[in-house]
């Protein structure tokens, strides 16, 4: 986590007031200590405590990944040549956002020939 903190020194001046969210694998004081050592606000869920329904800041980053690792070629991805990883991690984009709106249309409109069941 220290890596990627010390990133943030390249974006710049920051607002006062930036809160954290992490899940509970970083619920320990030492993270907390560090987080409030460099100005930012810790937002961890608990261990042992469901999260409670508010914790939305996370789910749209994992709900994507878990899309994305549903392409079993970028879960056991053996291929060496950068351009070619960066072709399927592209092409995946592209199913996902096909998928999507393919649903988002058969839900907000109707034609004629419609099919009876929901892609």
């Amino acid at each position: 986590m220290e890596a990627t903190l010390d990133t943030m020194e390249i974006v710049g001046e920051l607002p006062e007031h930036i809160s954290v969210h992490l899940d509970r694998g970083y619920d320990s004081e030492t993270t907390r200590e560090r987080l409030w050592s460099r100005g930012l606000i810790p937002v961890i869920s608990e261990k042992g405590k469901s999260a409670p329904l508010q914790a939305t800041k996370r789910w749209v980053v994992e709900r994507t990944n878990s899309w994305t690792n549903a392409h079993k070629k970028l879960v056991w991805c053996t291929e060496r040549e950068d351009r070619v990883i960066d072709f399927w991690l592209a092409f995946s984009g592209v199913v996902i956002t096909v998928g999507r709106l393919i649903r988002r249309g058969w839900t907000h409109y109707r034609w004629e020939g419609r099919p009876c069941r929901r892609p």
